[in-house]
């Protein structure tokens, strides 16, 4: 991480943090609220302390690495688009027929020989200290423990090292890793992952499973760990294909998984497919906590460091965080690959507040009728696509799809309920609004079309709305009127809900010569004047299945809290709410300068 460190020191993208900091929640709480400003650096905290276990570190924690645009690009080495073309244009590669085009694809297909990673018969500089199984202690390392209700410390930024049972698919993924004890790790690898698939194969064959977990090294390494290639390839081509130069490996201490040389930390175990153990809760990037579930257990049997390492982190919660610019990295740089299963795709966009699969918006050239509906079965039917919640499209005509404001004005000019397509499928396993894990609603909205013809809405001020509104549903506790002036004006309701909210909206079918579509919020945790995190609570609320209420030209959405009124069948998890005790803390000693009205912006 020390070449990390340099180039952002010499970017001024690094702020450097002496004062001790306790690794459960002070130190997450500052990387937090940095990531949100919009001249954000990277946290370099050089004396992290706990005061739980009674320790100092000498290890530094560095944080936020991905945490501008301009830092992502600077260790991706070029502009993510100029990949993203490169990556197309050997998509389009044809058999030459010139003297010249020989040559010329000689020249680019020689260039691939980095994407392969190279394997050293050498020690790694990640192995300069080597700790074996009898003196493993995962406490020495200074793992955070970021929200209050976690289920404890939690490795973040993991690059998960695993291979098929005969070894000829290797995989890299990023999942969340719970500290049980001193050897003991949680393997949060999902029911949809490469490395769940690895683990059955394991498990049917009655193996015990190696997994190699580095930290730190090339930040690229870790990026590349979330990159959504299809599936049985391995990441680290990815790797070698935008740096333009081969990932060097080197084998493990205690298994034969092969791992990059210059990580700053090396975690090794062993797996047994016969055990699972409660993992959880966790915040996750969401902005909820993720439930308890049962997950593998890994037994780490050696870990391996630099003789000085830097331990790298991130922090996950409500948005805007790191994961913004790094998801911003993958959006770019894999559009040529989406478009070979969606080949009239021109652009698509996951806004920060969507939550990434929790909403996208996607430009395409629509040929014929139907066309838009088509796409979202081919979207929902594609790799990590497929986890998409609510896809809307738009015509080649649309806006610059990061210009959300004349970019809502073209989608609200054309929305009615014919374009509406309600359907179900598999979901994140991190989504908590489906009434069954991992499955759920899917909303797709049509908007390529310019053909919404119904008579406009007759407009009244908030205040007048306000009391119509109240006159029907006393619960009601403030609204407020969005894009009033487009075909489908928006009212925002935060209520204090008694019973469900679908009898509320029928009843609110009053106020429909006003409206065209309502949205429905708890009034406790939302201010109705904050689009931006309105936008966000509504995304990862809903079940389209079961919270769209659709009348001619009057839509309902209910993105209340689900309970005991809806039966809905699982525990509905809170927010990732900061410790206000620990923010006041840091505010008083100067490390963090925010004032109330930052705290409400973020619902911090």
């Amino acid at each position: 991480m020390k070449n990390a460190i340099e180039l952002l020191k010499e970017n001024d993208l690094l702020r450097v943090i002496d004062e001790p900091l306790d690794i459960d929640l002070e130190i997450p709480h500052v990387a937090y609220v940095e990531v949100k400003k919009s001249d954000s650096k990277a946290l370099l905290f050089t004396n992290p302390i706990s005061k739980r276990l009674n320790k100092t570190y000498k290890t530094p924690v560095l944080m936020n690495v991905f945490g501008s645009h301009k830092a992502t690009n600077l260790f991706i080495g070029k502009d993510a688009d100029e990949i993203a073309k490169e990556i197309e244009d050997l998509l389009k590669l044809k058999p030459p027929v010139t003297f010249g085009e020989k040559i010329g694809m000689i020249g680019k297909l020689f260039s691939l020989k980095n994407v392969f990673p190279k394997r050293l018969n050498t020690k790694g500089e990640c192995q300069e200290v080597v700790i074996d199984k009898d003196r493993v202690d995962l406490y020495e390392l200074p793992i955070l423990t970021t929200w209050t209700q976690d289920g404890g410390p939690f490795i973040t930024m993991g690059q998960v090292y695993t291979q098929s049972l005969d070894g000829e698919r290797k995989n890299l993924g990023m999942y969340r890793l719970q500290v049980y004890d001193k050897n003991r790790l949680g393997m949060h690898w999902q029911i949809h992952k490469d490395s769940a698939n690895f683990f059955h194969e394991y498990k049917k064959a009655g193996k015990m499973m190696p997994v190699s977990i580095a930290i730190g090294g090339d930040p690229l390494y870790t990026w590349s760990a979330t990159a959504p290639l299809p599936h049985g390839v391995f990441e680290m081509l990815m790797y070698g294909f935008v740096k333009g130069k081969s990932a060097r490996l080197v084998k493990s201490v205690t298994n034969d998984l092969y791992i990059p040389e210059d990580v700053d930390f090396v975690i090794e175990g062993l797996v047994d497919p016969s055990k699972i153990e409660i993992e959880g809760p966790f915040g996750d990037h969401t902005g909820y906590y993720t439930l308890e579930e049962e997950y593998p257990v890994m037994d780490v049997t050696c870990i391996t460091h630099k003789k000085e390492p830097v331990y790298l982190a991130t922090v996950v919660g409500k948005p805007p965080l790191e994961d913004k610019y790094m998801g911003w990295a993958t959006e770019r740089i894999f559009l040529p690959l989406l478009k070979t299963t969606a080949p009239d795709l021109i652009d698509y966009v996951m806004p920060e507040n969507g939550v990434f699969h929790n909403l996208i918006i996607a430009k395409m050239k629509t040929l014929y009728p139907g066309h838009a509906k088509q796409f979202m079965h081919a979207f929902w039917g594609v790799g990590q696509m497929s986890f998409v919640k609510h896809a809307i499209f738009v015509n080649e005509d649309a806006p610059n799809l990061e210009s959300y404001e004349d970019l809502s004005d073209y989608i609200l000019d054309r929305v009615q309920v014919s374009n509406i397509l309600i359907s179900e499928g598999v979901c994140d396993a991190l989504d908590h609004a489906s009434d069954d894990f991992a499955y759920g609603g899917k909303l797709g909205i049509d908007c390529t079309a310019d053909n919404v013809f119904f008579p406009k809405k007759e407009i009244i001020s908030d205040e007048k709305l306000l009391k119509l509104v109240q006159e029907i549903e006393p619960g009601i506790v403030d609204i407020k009127q969005y894009k009033t002036y487009t075909k489908t004006p928006i009212v925002v309701i935060a209520i204090d809900k008694k019973e469900k909210i679908k009898n509320v909206y029928e009843r609110l079918s009053a106020i429909k010569a006003h409206t065209k579509l309502l949205v429905f919020v708890d009034h406790q945790k939302n201010d109705v004047n904050n689009p931006y995190m309105l936008i966000w609570r509504v995304v990862n609320n809903i079940d389209a299945s079961r919270d769209i209420y659709l009348q001619k030209e009057f839509i309902g959405i209910d993105a209340t809290n689900k309970g005991e009124i809806e039966d809905f069948p699982r525990r509905w998890p809170d927010d990732t709410d900061c410790d206000m005790e620990v923010l006041t803390d840091l505010r008083k000693r100067g490390i963090l300068d925010i004032d109330d009205d930052f705290i409400k912006r973020f619902y911090l």
